[in-house]
């Protein structure tokens, strides 16, 4: 994606002092904060919505990716809008866009509503990822004390999952469901006073043209592929309307790949695929997110339907995974900073393949401690997955294009996380409390074989740096 954030460079923006740095790190972790409370709060109240909306298991789907959709298509353009008219000024505006639209979603009326609120958070939330991942990426000239960086970058993913499940539990408790959008409100506005107070402005020195077609053509490949996981089991996986579809969605991925060849700057420069640990990295990317987000929705519909526990109780059943996540990352971005990133994908493929496969037997009396148990190890594999990844994705590549390198693993972990949604709603959809236990059974199948893919993106990472 080289029309994305490339990385700031000291002719866009002077060398900052380490403190200055670190303070850039923290303002701009928080947009990930954001995005990933959001991402957890909604998980954890999708039960309580679709009882407050009179909303279908198919439309809760839809209220997540609708979001992540967005999400996924938009990072790259967001990222040439920022190169032209400043990155601070488009980050500031998605923190203005995601803070409306939570706005919006706090009085949605309807599912729909509701839904349209959603996409136009993944408008706002795609101004602030690749923006800010760039900004800290080039604010730390020196290699450990970037991948150090990139590990506190990670952890504060694990951070909004540890706040997300149980501050969501407790506002549904005190407050209904349309509290989950006004928790928001606090961060938004301290990243948007602290933004303009430390984060410098800078622009690319060469603006690259926006490439409409590019963009056009992910929009629909990205949602096409989404929604066709998300009504298939509705409309029937060889109904003629689902063969359409499929048939579509090929064909606009070719489409998308012969116009990126032809154009002089396209959306995707598809020439970082021929690096092998770059492939592997995105692949690795859309693994660890569709394991991840397939468990939060597996979690949540079968901690509160099949054994009956309320939201809050259920949000702290996943803090075994939230806070191994937390702690895990930190621990790894100093350990590719140290030793590479080898070491810390085999203890994540491992962790990860393990605890999901411990809950491929799921049933509706299962121990506790064994769900507690896989919940940690879960947590564990995703906690050591991210650095490794963003680190093996932009090393071997020149300095300029980190910032296009870290738009697609951005990209490609959204998508990671529709897919996950989406096959998760799928096998719940129509499910009565008794059969969800069973019915989640390919899920931790499919989680375990993400897991199992790391081990892939393992052998083509660097050993050392």
């Amino acid at each position: 994606m080289t029309t994305t954030t490339p990385p700031v460079t000291a002719r866009a923006v002077p060398a900052l002092s380490a403190r200055r740095r670190w303070a850039v790190l923290a303002i701009c972790a928080l947009s990930m904060f954001l995005v990933g409370l959001d991402t957890t709060i909604v998980n954890v109240g999708l039960p309580a919505i679709g009882s407050g909306l009179g909303a279908s298991t198919r439309h809760l789907e839809w209220v997540v990716d609708a979001y992540t959709v967005v999400l996924a298509s938009l990072l790259t353009t967001s990222g040439a809008l920022a190169d032209r008219f400043g990155r601070r000024r488009v980050f500031q505006l998605g923190l203005t866009l995601f803070g409306a639209a939570t706005l919006a979603g706090a009085f949605a009326p309807s599912a729909g509503v509701l839904i349209a609120a959603r996409s136009v958070q993944g408008v706002g939330a795609s101004m602030l990822s690749p923006v800010a991942l760039a900004i800290v990426v080039n604010a730390m000239p020196d290699a450990r004390e970037r991948a150090r960086a990139i590990g506190v970058w990670a952890s504060v993913f694990g951070l909004s999952m540890a706040a997300g499940p149980v501050t969501g539990g407790a506002l549904l408790a005190a407050f209904g469901w349309r509290s989950l959008f006004w928790v928001n409100a606090p961060v938004i506005v301290a990243a948007l006073v602290l933004s303009g107070l430390f984060v410098p402005e800078s622009r690319a020195p060469r603006h690259r043209a926006l490439d409409l077609p590019g963009q056009a053509l992910l929009t629909l490949v990205v949602g096409l592929t989404v929604a066709i996981l998300i009504e298939g089991p509705r409309l029937g996986w060889a109904s003629p309307l689902a063969v359409t579809g499929y048939l579509t969605a090929a064909a606009s991925a070719v489409a998308f790949v012969t116009v990126e060849r032809r154009r002089p700057e396209p959306l995707m420069d598809l020439t970082l695929f021929r690096t092998p640990a770059f492939s592997a990295a995105v692949l690795g990317a859309v693994a660890v997110f569709t394991a991840l987000n397939l468990t939060l929705l597996l979690n949540t519909y079968y901690l509160q339907h099949t054994r009956g526990l309320s939201a809050l109780l259920a949000g702290c059943a996943t803090l075994p995974m939230a806070l191994a996540a937390t702690v895990c990352a930190p621990m790894a971005g100093t350990m590719v900073g140290r030793h590479g990133a080898r070491r810390p994908l085999l203890i994540a493929a491992t962790a990860l393949t393990t605890g999901t496969l411990a809950l491929a037997g799921l049933s509706d009396h299962t121990p506790l401690a064994l769900l507690l148990g896989a919940y940690l190890l879960i947590g564990t594999g995703v906690g050591f997955a991210n650095a490794p990844i963003t680190n093996t994705a932009v090393s071997g590549l020149p300095r300029e294009r980190a910032g296009v390198a870290g738009a697609i693993t951005s990209t490609a972990r959204q998508i990671g996380a529709g897919i996950g949604v989406a096959v998760a709603g799928g096998l719940v959809a129509g499910q009565g409390p008794a059969q969800l236990a069973r019915a989640s059974h390919p899920g931790w199948i499919t989680a375990a074989a993400c897991g199992a893919a790391l081990f892939v993106v393992a052998h083509t990472a660097r050993p050392a740096n």
